[in-house]
């Protein structure tokens, strides 16, 4: 199932019209501005949570095709949409895809796990005894795992692309890796990722609501 719909996304990006201009607009007023510090009211994103999780998936992945990075597109998709952080933690992100390119942990796995880790943990950074953010993190991972098949940008490289590429061994690996349309296909996996991330905050927030 998880493949199938993968298949799909890529192939819906792949043809996609992206409106840069509009994206980087909106990307320009959040590097001036700042990330607004709006957290939506629990009871509306659990009424509304398709709407918003569609929303927060395609906000991802415009992020990612305008930074070319899946971990800022991931962690600035989820900041943006509950409130969380500012752009500094979005400049901090930079390695994160693939660990520098090494072909190790996808970017969105660090952007997901950012956004839950600001989420979940508690206001005392010396309060070691909250361990919300473990318990969110594990969930995210495995869910994210279970998605994909990996944690692996090589594994979801050849997932997305259909082959893997180190961009920077060399200029014939640099043009392999644009030639295989990994700047619109690649924000498949921060779309869905911040998806999952966003899912399991609302989740939270169920809970919550339960009691």
């Amino acid at each position: 199932m998880a493949s199938n719909e993968i298949k799909e996304r890529v192939a819906m990006l792949a043809e996609r019209e992206w409106d840069l201009p509009a994206i980087e607009a909106k990307f320009r007023h959040l590097v001036d501005h700042g990330i607004p510090k709006v957290k939506p009211a629990p009871e509306t994103l659990i009424r509304e949570k398709e709407v918003f999780l569609d929303r927060v998936q395609l906000a991802a992945e415009q992020y990612c095709y305008l930074t070319r990075s899946c971990a800022k597109g991931s962690a600035l998709s989820l900041l943006e949409a509950f409130g969380l952080g500012n752009m500094e933690i979005i400049k901090a992100m930079a390695p994160f895809p693939g660990l520098a390119m090494t072909g190790g942990i996808c970017g969105p796995v660090a952007g997901g796990l950012v956004a839950l880790g600001l989420y979940f943990s508690d206001t005392d950074p010396a309060n070691f005894q909250n361990v919300a953010h473990y318990v969110a993190g594990r969930q995210y991972i495995q869910r994210f795992k279970a998605m994909f098949g990996s944690l692996s940008c090589t594994d979801i490289q050849q997932l997305l692309l259909g082959e893997a590429h180190d961009p920077f061994a060399g200029p014939d690996e640099w043009a392999a890796f644009n030639q295989s349309g990994a700047r619109a296909k690649c924000p498949v996996a921060p779309g869905m990722g911040a998806r999952l991330a966003a899912t399991i905050i609302i989740e939270s927030m169920e809970k919550e609501h339960q009691r």
